[in-house]
């Protein structure tokens, strides 16, 4: 859009920015985001469902509860969104939240109470949280260690070594304590009432597809996870872009600490496991590829919403009900099997996309025409921005495109049957080819009879 801009000289219009944000927002979400639309009507049907078996549901308390038990795992998310997009993965950004929140707490009382010097936890969290995602970079790209194995170490490292740090600074096993009220919820989890958390997930994920799609960092990143020999051999600093990926997953946890520690002031000591599946389930199910090279923002945070409506409704459902089951084990086997679903799908998709696609012809005659249009449409644009013209000359103008236009759809009929007629053929010669080899191959073997 800034070359023609320069092009025309002209600075668009309310109209014609509108127009055109509109368009390459449609493009965005017929080429991938079908699956964030999916999710998002999945997670208000089941919303829906849950409501109706119980309307406490929808009240508004647990709405809130939601929101406050989703920040969390949904920060966690967007960090370990990007390990993903390499082909990595991070199965410690769960108990490395949690050691970022013990281990602040701890130094902070070593002195005074955490109180006093909460101001001080936050920039701790940050730290601990940004050293062992930067301990992860540094196992997986400089020393060679596979993912998994790397952030399996480090996974019972934070939590061993917090808690041990925790044991001996206190001299006692007891939970790190955070206050349960205060300016530290105002500002992370509960502005007077307000779920003031959901701002912040807000900014974070506006923050990270900047990073994602806009930055070097996110292109580097998503080169990598399509094929590293390939962005090494394009010049790409692979190791080093892969420990970035790792160390934003590692601030993350962190961040995270902050949101988790407000909701849940009492944290136990060597805690945390099983906060990475949920979170990483959410990235999964949110459209990122499992093999890396393509990775949703916006579906991680769709992810994790859809985990948290299942979990809060499968508690008011077996509450109401009074059957005796723990929600918390149908969770695990209903996000198992969501997991597991989103996976295959993942898969179906990059076999569908890696199959040779012979028959194209009217495809390509089809995206042709809509990309000249599109060019058509945005000269419209700019000649209705443009001051110096009279309305008159606008019009005049505007008419002119829209014959164009007109011409362009006659051309484009005629030519997408012929390119439709051709696709039936060479689907046809395809088949009887198919079949030719058959009755070769079978006459082959009934001649080595």
């Amino acid at each position: 859009m800034a070359q023609k801009a320069n092009e025309y000289q002209v600075v668009l219009n309310v109209r014609g920015r509108a127009r055109q944000f509109g368009k390459r927002t449609f493009n965005n979400l017929k080429s991938s985001g079908k699956q964030s639309f999916m999710i998002i009507l999945v997670t208000l049907l089941l919303f829906a469902i849950f409501t109706v078996i119980n309307s406490s549901y929808a009240s508004e308390d647990n709405i809130l509860a939601m929101i406050k038990s989703l920040v969390p795992y949904a920060v966690l998310g967007l960090g370990v969104t990007f390990v993903i997009a390499t082909g990595g993965i991070d199965l410690s950004i769960g108990t490395v939240c949690i050691a970022s929140g013990i281990m602040a707490g701890t130094i902070c009382q070593t002195t005074t109470t955490v109180t006093s010097m909460l101001w001080a936890t936050i920039p701790l969290m940050l730290v601990f949280g940004l050293v062992f995602g930067l301990l992860n970079g540094f196992l997986v790209a400089k020393l060679k260690l596979p993912p998994f194995i790397a952030t399996l170490g480090t996974m019972m490292l934070s939590r061993g070594v917090s808690s041990v740090l925790a044991n001996i600074i206190n001299e006692t096993s007891s939970a790190i304590k955070y206050p349960s009220t205060g300016w530290f919820q105002k500002v992370f989890t509960n502005l007077n009432g307000f779920p003031i958390g959901i701002v912040w997930l807000v900014v974070l994920t506006l923050v990270c597809m900047y990073v994602m799609y806009k930055s070097k960092v996110g292109r580097y990143i998503l080169a990598i996870g399509s094929n590293e020999e390939a962005a090494r051999l394009s010049g790409i600093n692979v190791d080093f872009y892969k420990i970035i990926a790792y160390a934003i997953a590692g601030l993350f946890a962190g961040i995270a600490a902050l949101f988790y520690v407000a909701a849940n002031p009492s944290l136990a000591l060597a805690s945390g496991n099983g906060m990475e599946l949920d979170a990483i389930a959410g990235v999964y199910i949110g459209g990122t590829s499992t093999t890396g090279g393509i990775a949703s923002i916006v579906g991680t945070i769709f992810g994790a919403m859809i985990l948290v409506v299942i979990r809060q409704g499968l508690n008011f459902t077996l509450a109401l009900f009074d059957s005796g089951i723990s929600s918390t084990f149908i969770t695990y086997a209903v996000t198992g099997i969501i997991v597991v679903l989103a996976v295959l799908m993942d898969i179906i998709k990059s076999r569908s996309s890696n199959k040779v696609k012979l028959n194209e012809s009217a495809a390509k005659c089809k995206a042709r025409f809509h990309e000249v249009v599109e060019e058509i449409r945005i000269k419209q644009d700019y000649v209705l921005s443009d001051k110096s013209l009279s309305k008159e000359e606008k019009l005049q103008k505007y008419e002119e495109f829209n014959q164009q236009i007109a011409q362009l759809k006659e051309v484009f009929v005629e030519e997408y049957a012929n390119c439709k007629k051709a696709d039936i053929e060479a689907e046809r010669q395809l088949k009887q080819s198919k079949r030719l080899a058959k009755e070769v191959l079978k006459a082959e073997k009934s001649n080595k009879k």
